[in-house]
């Protein structure tokens, strides 16, 4: 990744803050995106420690002006772009059926899908111009549906396929399109998500279990997916079960899932 130019959306925390650490350790050039700043500073400056050189750009995905800004800003600052991870996400945690402020599947799509599109939109020509990579972060729930997470495994199905689709139609380009799914990692995407009521709700005794993938080991898998220019990485024997199990046993897929929901929600820590 040594001097290579990496956008990279949702960077203040989580997988996304873990991956430009990583990132940086390997002399990327890199351009960090979220909505607070006051975090998003904070990781620059672990960044810039290592010894890289940092761009951070405050950005909502879901407003368009926003993701024309951050690749604008990116391109100024480094001339072009070689990678771009699509990091930046929401969740939920509740039925459908107990769902009172629809609005909820709204916000999911506009940041965990067309987030990923309006980026993707705006960074494409100078990916193209780089024979490039596009990475979306995406998720077992991308594989399958899952019980609590309507709107957002919604949305990573969405995303599955955008993404399937571009890698068609770039192949010419020499651009290629990386699809990651890992299963439960260790975040704060856990605590905070979207309830019934229609607001992100924080949840301080959200589940942290010892069977979580770190957040550092997500983030090392993933960039050596990048640096193979994988199309798919589905992380865990688990996960990767899930495809093959989906048109031949579904019926006990279903079981497998609802049952994991379950443990991973009610199991004491």
């Amino acid at each position: 990744m040594k001097n290579q130019t990496v956008v990279l959306t949702g960077a203040s925390e989580g997988i996304g803050e873990a991956l430009a650490v990583v990132l940086a350790t390997q002399g990327a050039n890199l351009v960090l995106a979220a909505r607070n700043q006051a975090k998003l500073d904070v990781v620059l400056q672990r960044c810039e420690a290592q010894g890289a050189q940092v761009l951070a750009v405050q950005t909502d995905v879901a407003k368009r002006e926003d993701c024309e800004h951050l690749i604008q800003q990116a391109v100024a600052r480094f001339g072009g772009l070689d990678v771009l991870i699509n990091n930046a996400g929401i969740s939920m945690s509740v039925r459908f059926d107990e769902v009172r402020d629809l609005s909820i599947f709204e916000r999911l799509m506009q940041v965990n899908y067309l987030g990923v599109v309006r980026c993707t939109h705006h960074a494409l020509p100078h990916l193209k111009a780089r024979r490039g990579l596009v990475v979306a972060i995406s998720s077992w729930q991308g594989k399958t549906g899952f019980p609590l997470s309507t709107g957002y495994a919604a949305s990573k199905h969405a995303l599955q396929g955008f993404c399937d689709s571009l890698r068609i139609e770039l192949y010419e380009n020499g651009v290629d399109v990386l699809v990651v799914s890992p299963g439960p990692v260790d975040t704060a995407i856990h605590a905070r998500k979207f309830g019934r009521t229609g607001k992100m709700e924080q949840n301080e005794e959200a589940p942290s279990q010892q069977n979580l993938m770190s957040v550092e080991q997500c983030a090392r898998l993933i960039v050596q997916a990048i640096a193979r220019r994988d199309r798919e990485m589905v992380m865990t024997l688990r996960g990767q079960l899930m495809p093959w199990l989906k048109p031949i046993a579904p019926k006990m897929l279903d079981q497998m899932v609802a049952k994991g929901v379950e443990r991973f929600y009610t199991e004491p820590q």
